[in-house]
């Protein structure tokens, strides 16, 4: 059996969101971005920004989003972008996010993150960083989906211009991490109810789960024409580390201090993001991991993590993990 040749790019981990962008005209491109008023999804918004796309931040925040769209026109010259209340650990905030929604969607980036130091959970009782991380994300893409799929049709875009060569469709990008490396999906304790509570371990589930539906939303959404990529930014200091407990910031210390990774600046690792949302490479194929700009290589699922930093492990990419994790996020939604 051939094994299918990875995608790459003439991008590298050293690449930026301008190098990705440069050239590339997205007007009339329409992009939600969450967790845009700081950090990585702050640049990516920029970025798409600067190249002509109309793009809206979904933040949590209200202020700080008006503050980064602010900054964003003044530094680009373009149009000021749209700002959306969203809390992702809140399903009548997705409701409202959602049934406010009233255009075609080419791009939707599920950059938004959370990391706890502790067991936190939200008002259904459920585990907050999968909560966030993996749920609102996916009953936010679910409730978007018949707009992503007007958008792929080529319903006319909000200049109405054409689809720029190279951005047919529509994407999805779901941003994980070189943590899933750390656990698989644990069905059986999907909430840590039973399982004594570690952060690292929820947060590394919630990063496979961000993976896995990517699998699973393209097989099921690819005839609409919408493909949906996960990517690792590598690492990136930004807020997401606020929370960090000692331990956590000591494990980070000690995975850079063996080689697992070297710190990227923002835009470099904002880059890998905008290769899934925007390279003609993956316009049409979608439920792959990418690392560095490039379609990351699978690796065992008792690989260690030091030995391939740069891989993605099986569990991440199982079409029947994918499956069942759509399943029971249906089921929790629903309930």
């Amino acid at each position: 059996m051939t094994t299918p040749r990875l995608i790459t790019t003439r991008f590298t981990a050293d690449s930026t969101t301008d190098d990705v962008l440069r050239g590339v005209d997205l007007t009339g491109l329409r992009a939600i971005v969450t967790g845009a008023s700081s950090g990585l999804g702050r640049e990516t918004a920029r970025a798409l920004a600067a190249a002509g796309a109309e793009v809206t931040l979904a933040v949590r925040n209200r202020a700080a989003g008006d503050a980064a769209a602010d900054a964003i026109a003044r530094s680009t010259g373009r149009a000021r972008p749209h700002v959306r209340p969203l809390d992702l650990a809140d399903r009548s905030s997705i409701a409202a996010f959602v049934g406010a929604w009233d255009a075609p969607l080419h791009l939707l980036v599920n950059n938004a993150g959370l990391v706890t130091s502790g067991l936190e959970r939200t008002r259904e009782g459920w585990e907050l960083q999968l909560a966030t991380n993996h749920l609102g994300h996916f009953a936010l893409s679910v409730g978007l989906h018949d707009a992503l799929a007007v958008g792929a049709s080529g319903a006319p875009r909000a200049s109405g211009r054409p689809t720029p060569a190279g951005h047919r469709g529509a994407r999805i990008v779901s941003l994980s991490s070189t943590a899933h490396m750390r656990a698989n999906v644990d069905f059986d304790d999907l909430h840590f109810e039973r399982r004594d509570y570690d952060p690292q371990l929820a947060y590394a589930q919630s990063k496979t789960a961000n993976a896995l539906f990517a699998v699973e939303a393209t097989r099921l959404w690819a005839a609409d024409g919408i493909v949906v990529n996960a990517v690792n930014p590598g690492g990136v200091a930004t807020g997401l580390q606020r929370n960090f407990s000692a331990s956590q910031k000591s494990s980070l210390d000690a995975a850079e201090a063996a080689g697992v990774f070297a710190y990227k600046s923002i835009a470099q690792g904002a880059a890998t993001t905008l290769v899934a949302a925007v390279a003609p490479e993956f316009a049409s194929t979608g439920g792959h991991y990418l690392d560095d700009a490039v379609e990351a290589y699978t690796v065992a699922d008792d690989a260690r993590l030091a030995e391939h930093p740069h891989g993605v492990k099986q569990w991440a990419l199982d079409p029947a993990n994918a499956e069942r994790l759509w399943a029971v996020s249906l089921g929790l939604l629903a309930g």
